[in-house]
């Protein structure tokens, strides 16, 4: 089973609704206990920063979240939930985020359209499991003004072009990000999912 984490500003149905047509069990909760039995993470995001984590703090769930991807599960954030896997952001003042993986999150500078909302390309840098039947060149459906400067590039899975090369997913180990919406990004998006719910698998047979 795989475990969306409600905290009050996530985008729950359609990420829900995502797997269900893949046929995948899921459960949405705001229980830490009832978080911690599952075999995947989803950890959604729409809002701010800041607000994120003071409603994941409120609600008890910013150190079981750190355990549980230390345990070595699989953990998936979406959109701001990518950004709160990250050290700090500087959206609206300084926020420290959930630190499991290094790096900030920085606001888009420059003298073009603020957020990044619509469809672009990805640009694949290395094989992975979470890419697999995904090409450079696929598209995905993007709504931020805020993206993460990795502290190691190597955690860079693909890359979208947006006047700068935009980390559109990352990861390390089991902890895994995606700026953009899967769950709004047609087929790809749902093949990004399928293979997240792959690996989920793989990781209960070890």
């Amino acid at each position: 089973m795989i475990a969306i984490v409600d905290y009050g500003l996530g985008n729950l149905r359609s990420v829900e609704n995502a797997f269900h047509y893949l046929q995948v069990p899921v459960y949405t909760t705001s229980d830490a206990s009832e978080m911690e039995r599952a075999d995947g993470v989803i950890l959604p995001g729409v809002g701010a920063f800041g607000d994120a984590m003071e409603q994941l703090h409120r609600r008890d769930l910013v150190k079981p979240l750190q355990q549980y991807a230390r345990s070595g599960k699989p953990l998936l954030g979406i959109c701001l939930g990518m950004q709160l896997l990250f050290e700090v952001s500087d959206e609206h003042g300084e926020h420290e985020g959930l630190g499991l993986l290094a790096g900030r999150v920085t606001r888009m500078q420059g003298d073009y359209k603020i957020p990044h909302v619509g469809w672009n390309q990805l640009q694949l840098h290395a094989q992975h499991p979470l890419v697999t039947h995904i090409q450079t060149g696929d598209y995905v459906y993007f709504v931020h003004s805020y993206y993460v400067v990795p502290q190691n590039k190597e955690m860079m899975i693909a890359t979208a072009d947006y006047h700068q090369a935009v980390p559109a997913i990352v990861a390390s180990q089991q902890v895994y990000g995606m700026q953009f919406h899967p769950e709004r990004s047609s087929k790809i998006g749902l093949q990004l999912l399928r293979n997240f719910a792959q690996s989920v698998a793989l990781h209960m047979k070890r």
